[in-house]
């Protein structure tokens, strides 16, 4: 199973170490702290030799409390340091999980539109905060307890080797076997924690999903089969999870079992070397310390690079997204798109989703500078491709497409969506209010010319009946509204915005026909000096269009006037019309 664990891994030192100072001081302060503890079990051998060696404790008294003193001093210089690696630690990481957390966001909407359509929201999200909990999990785990354990380690085996090579060599032997047994197990379990992760996502995804669709699940009762798929993904990872967490309390008895041989076995060692006069009281003391010291630290070594390695797997998926490229990217030496007349041309235009069946082959469309043209035709004819198409949703496998003679291809998508306004189908409205909302089209616009555009949709009739007006929150995608007053708000927002591309795919398709009738004078008015592309299944909304061009299996059957498309007698858009009850094709 390839893993990104590796690039994960130098993401985090790469944000880490753009703070060098503070790394720096942390890391120094650790150093010394840790040090600091590791020296004083030497001062414990010399106050036990002390002792162990004179009788008359009055005579060396002094150089007793002397000792105290000294390991005070010790004790206290690690606690100041290690207050000071604290605090630091507290204000590096805090930096680096912002700078994460910002660095996810700018990445994710990097992506393509086809991204979004092929990924839950809530598996998004829920991979967002993994890969920051991640770099606080693991940074814990490097500063507060890998680098005191490998620091304390080296210490340690040094004093044992300046007190008897036997006893280095001992010490040295065991970490190292220890260190062997660990990485294996680890290496092995890896794979294990980075499938719970995927299955982690898929669980949340798939709850994520059936709450949004909550009323379909109640109104076409699937709610046992919901559970049903839901109980059995959940199994799943059950079943993985007790795997993992059995494999862990596994080894956990092995590494108790290393931990006893090696007291046993130093305690054996230093008593040989005791009956030959090489070791004195004080080293017991300062073996049996140093045990203490490690067995506490080493005791949780294996959760450390077991957490370590869990925490890089669920971060995993995240990393996994950081390192696609997106599907479209702004060109090297992108330009600004300028927009002085809104002239459209495709070009030869070759387009297919992934690997189904060819939508346009070699289709060519002009639209004349503030046109007002109307797309119609049987679903999936390939309407709304076109406008995803012009909006760079997706990009033409071939040919090109012309705004005032330049590629869209060649000019930033920015600079693309800035200079069109598109009314969608179905509005997704943020959870914020209704005012934030509309001037979402115009962020620098002044109340003023928010309630002008809402009135001119028509949005201020609703508006006026809620208790908090224009700061009434509208709920998760715009919930707390209807269909025809999300849609009004789309609409005002596209007044507010006012770019010379004007784009409604079904813009009026969930207005009553009341709302429909106030709407469409407005509407016309503000058609007035763009160029303007709509998209329609009620063809009583496009009979003013300046050209409706009818659009079968990819390619244009007929185009024309309403007027001229109803004299022809065979044709399609005269069988839709006539096929029209109430404005709707049957």
């Amino acid at each position: 199973m390839k893993t990104n664990t590796k690039a994960t891994f130098k993401i985090y030192l790469r944000s880490t170490f753009k703070y060098p100072y503070a790394t720096s001081l942390v890391l120094f302060s650790i150093v010394v702290s840790t040090l600091l503890e590791a020296v004083n079990p030497i001062y414990y051998k010399k106050f036990f030799d002390l002792i162990s060696d004179n009788s008359d404790i009055l005579s060396v008294k002094s150089a007793l409390v002397f000792i105290l003193f000294l390991i005070l001093l010790l004790k206290i210089g690690s606690w100041a340091f290690w207050r000071v690696a604290l605090f630091g630690g507290n204000y590096l990481e805090s930096k680096v999980i912002s700078d994460l957390a910002n660095y996810c966001f700018a990445v994710l909407h990097q992506h393509s539109f086809s991204f979004f359509s092929n990924t839950f929201v809530g598996s998004l999200t829920k991979k967002v905060n993994r890969f920051t909990r991640s770099f606080e999990s693991i940074t814990d785990r490097l500063l507060w307890e890998f680098i005191p354990l490998v620091i304390s380690l080296a210490a340690i085996t040094y004093v044992l080797f300046r007190r008897n090579f036997l006893l280095g060599w001992t010490l040295l032997g065991w970490v190292i076997i220890f260190l062997i047994i660990n990485y294996a197990f680890v290496r092995f379990k890896l794979k294990y924690d980075i499938k719970r992760s995927e299955v982690d996502s898929q669980v949340t995804g798939l709850l994520a999903d059936t709450i949004t669709n909550s009323s379909n699940v109640k109104l076409f009762t699937g709610l046992k089969r919901e559970k049903e798929a839901f109980f059995k993904l959940n199994e799943q990872l059950r079943r993985l999870r007790k795997f993992v967490w059995d494999m862990a309390v596994s080894f956990w008895g092995v590494q108790g079992l290393l931990m006893i041989g090696l007291e046993i076995g130093l305690f054996y060692l230093a008593i040989n070397l005791k009956a030959q006069n090489l070791l004195t009281i004080g080293d017991f003391v300062l073996i049996q310390t140093y045990l203490v010291q490690i067995f506490a630290q080493i005791s949780n070594f294996n959760q450390i690079i077991q957490r370590f390695y869990e925490d890089l797997a669920e971060a995993d998926e995240m990393t996994d997204i950081i390192l696609t490229t997106p599907a479209i990217l702004d060109k090297p030496g992108a330009t600004e798109l300028k927009v002085s007349r809104g002239e459209i041309n495709f070009n030869n235009i070759n387009f297919k989703y992934g690997s189904n069946k060819t939508v346009f082959a070699n289709l060519n469309l002009h639209i004349a500078p503030h046109e007002r043209l109307a797309l119609i035709g049987p679903s999936g004819a390939g309407k709304t491709t076109v406008i995803k198409l012009l909006l760079r949703m997706y990009e033409a496998t071939g040919g090109k497409i012309l705004i005032d003679g330049q590629n869209i291809n060649e000019v930033t998508q920015e600079s693309l969506w800035s200079a069109i306004s598109l009314v969608p189908q179905d509005p997704v409205l943020f959870h914020r209010t209704i005012k934030e909302n509309i001037r979402y089209g115009k962020p620098e616009s002044t109340d003023e010319e928010v309630y002008s555009a809402a009135k001119f949709s028509h949005c201020d009739e609703f508006i006026k009946e809620m208790a908090q007006g224009y700061d009434t929150f509208v709920g998760e995608r715009g919930i707390k509204l209807s269909g025809g007053e999300r849609q009004r708000v789309a609409i005002a927002r596209a007044i507010l915005r006012g770019s010379p591309i004007l784009v409604l795919d079904e813009a009026t398709s969930s207005l009553d026909s009341e709302s429909e009738r106030l709407i469409q004078d407005a509407m016309n008015t503000l058609m007035q000096g763009k160029t303007v592309i709509v998209v329609a299944h009620r063809l009583s909304t496009i009979m003013k269009m300046d050209r409706i061009l009818v659009i079968s299996k990819g390619d244009i059957a007929e185009e024309g006037t309403h007027e001229e498309l109803l004299q022809k007698q065979e044709g399609l858009y005269k069988k839709l019309w006539e096929m029209q009850a109430g404005g709707f094709i049957k």
